[in-house]
């Protein structure tokens, strides 16, 4: 389990409601997600104002709930209140900074609502957010 806590250049500004979260949901079988993780650590590195969560998917299902993850990695991005974004995404470190980027700049369109926000909700509740 990886938590942001114990990145040493982990910022009060990640984990303040209102900070943003990048949550990958994946499963420990997933050979692409098993790759995906030393990428996903390294932005967590390079972007302490974000709060980046690992989620085993099978490990903590109750987080998941009945979200069918059908493509690894899925990531959920938050605002720290809103879900802004769910849905599967290339296990490239450029796709998720851009990604980050424009929704924090205000371009990714309305709040993803529905299932998205639940899930963010358990796993805010969850993490300690």
């Amino acid at each position: 389990m990886h938590s942001p806590a114990a990145l040493p250049n982990a910022t009060p500004t990640a984990s303040t409601p209102g900070g943003w979260w990048a949550v990958c949901l994946c499963a420990n079988w997933c050979g692409t997600c098993r790759d995906y993780r030393a990428i996903f650590d390294a932005l967590a590195q390079a972007h302490p104002e974000v709060r980046f969560e690992w989620v085993d998917i099978e490990d903590e299902s109750e987080l998941a709930g009945d979200l069918d993850v059908e493509t690894f990695p899925t990531l959920l991005i938050a605002d720290g209140a809103s879900a802004r974004f769910l849905g599967p995404l290339l296990p490239q470190a450029p796709v998720l900074a851009r990604l980050l980027s424009s929704l924090q700049s205000g371009q990714g369109g309305p709040a993803a609502g529905g299932e998205a926000q639940e899930v963010f909700e358990r796993v805010r509740a969850a993490r300690g957010g």
